[in-house]
């Protein structure tokens, strides 16, 4: 088994120190690209709906995520309550827009964590993590101490502040955020987040230069970046200029599952554009134009 960096980082101190620099950071939020500056360790709330609290919706071995990181055993999911985006369609809305699930502390999360890993999982999997990620690293230090020794992954909507994600240079192994669209009126109208593309780009390219390609040992992810591109109806996406930018400005080695699982959700039907599946077509296309740009599809 290959040792997760932040076992280096938690025996050198400098994993604490990240954990006091992120809650630092709470006091006057600017832990997502909204940069709310509320104070959060107070309780306070910001865009995200989530003060000083550590609210888990659900948690265990899940069996649906991409094969690399599921194995025989799964992938240890902990899904954060709340998120930084507010996406029209989100198959999550009962979790992600609202306060659902319960209260832990860091030290309950980190118990949860190596249970996972007592389990049997092959990795720690924290889902909509970006406004988060003081709760991250507070129980990856606290879990550290228990004798966790499996990967970290960091699983996003792409859009993540720059500054944050320093904090997690050698903290996390394996990052696979979404990019979602190539247009940022696209992403403002459908996730009403601005300057999409031009955060989530910055995003991209900070967390492939923490930890680049996928590598695979033995059939399981052990470092490295997956990106979740989802097609959208009347390719709303952009789906051409971001398999380009995958390509040209992070690595045409990239490891990227192009998703079909698009339906109207949440308030989906709302926009009459959205309110369909995607055909064959559609995911055919994008599925061309990940092959031609010799991507690594997963």
């Amino acid at each position: 088994m290959i040792k997760p960096s932040y076992i280096d980082l938690y025996k050198s101190g400098e994993l604490e120190e990240r954990v006091e620099r992120a809650y630092q950071i709470l006091q006057d939020c600017t832990l997502c690209p909204h940069h709310c500056h509320v104070d959060r360790s107070k309780g306070e709330l910001g865009y995200c709906k989530t003060g000083d609290k550590i609210r888990i919706a659900s948690f265990g071995p899940h069996f649906g995520e991409e094969e690399p990181l599921v194995g025989s055993y799964g992938s240890g999911t902990i899904f954060f309550s709340g998120c930084n985006l507010r996406c029209v369609y989100c198959q999550n809305y009962d979790i992600s827009q609202v306060p659902a699930g319960d209260k832990v502390d860091k030290k309950e999360l980190a118990q949860i964590m190596f249970s996972l890993q007592k389990q049997g999982c092959h990795n720690i999997n924290f889902v909509t993590p970006s406004h988060m990620i003081h709760s991250l690293l507070a129980a990856t230090f606290e879990a550290a101490k228990k004798g966790l020794k499996i990967p970290i992954v960091y699983n996003s909507g792409g859009y993540d502040d720059l500054e944050a994600l320093q904090l997690l240079d050698g903290v996390v192994d394996i990052y696979m955020p979404d990019l979602k669209y190539a247009d940022e009126e696209i992403g403002l109208k459908y996730s009403k987040v601005k300057k999409y593309m031009t955060i989530v780009k910055t995003a991209l390219k900070e967390m492939h230069r923490q930890v680049g390609d996928l590598q695979i040992r033995d059939g399981l992810a052990t470092k490295g970046l997956i990106i979740r591109h989802l097609i959208l109806p009347e390719d709303l996406a952009g789906s051409e200029e971001i398999i380009k930018f995958i390509a040209q400005e992070l690595s045409p080695n990239t490891s990227v599952n192009i998703m079909e699982q698009y339906y109207p959700a949440y308030k989906a039907k709302e926009y009459k554009e959205i309110s369909r599946r995607i055909t064959s077509t559609e995911f055919d296309y994008a599925i061309k134009l990940a092959k031609n740009a010799g991507l690594n599809l997963i």
